[in-house]
């Protein structure tokens, strides 16, 4: 049994198979951990694909929120993956790899404090964070 998990999380209009090789490539060099790369919970609306949140009409005023929204879909996905390979509730065995919107849902999901991740790996992505409420470290002086 793997005694960790790293969940590849691909950008907008993408899917888990374009990042799954990347587990495939990594699993030679860490033989104890498990890989994952499930798609997004929505179809992106633009082309094929999937996305975390939609992208029609987005700002960056109104990015914070559509990432806040889209919170219980991404935590449900993750917990069915964590379920699937043996570690319900094992945050501090997961590592969440994100590429683009990918990034920004891993990125939120550490800067809220909801989980206590064992790491998060973020490519071409950034933390969409409006302050509120305001996550420690995080809020302003």
């Amino acid at each position: 049994m793997a005694k960790a998990l790293a969940i590849f999380l691909h950008g907008v209009g993408s899917n888990g198979a374009d990042l799954a090789g990347l587990g495939q490539h990594w699993a030679s060099l860490l033989p104890d951990v498990a890989f994952a790369a499930p798609d997004a919970p929505f179809p992106f609306e633009h082309a094929m694909g999937y996305q975390w949140f939609s992208l029609t009409g987005i700002t960056p005023e109104n990015r914070p929120a559509r990432v806040r929204a889209a919170r219980a879909a991404f935590d449900q996905t993750l917990q069915q993956l964590m379920a699937q390979h043996g570690m319900a509730d094992a945050w501090d065995k997961v590592i969440l790899v994100g590429f683009s919107q990918g990034s920004i849902m891993a990125l939120d999901a550490l800067a809220s404090g909801r989980y206590p991740l064992a790491g998060v790996v973020a490519f071409s992505g950034r933390l969409s964070f409006d302050g509120i409420p305001a996550p420690q470290p995080f809020a302003s002086a």
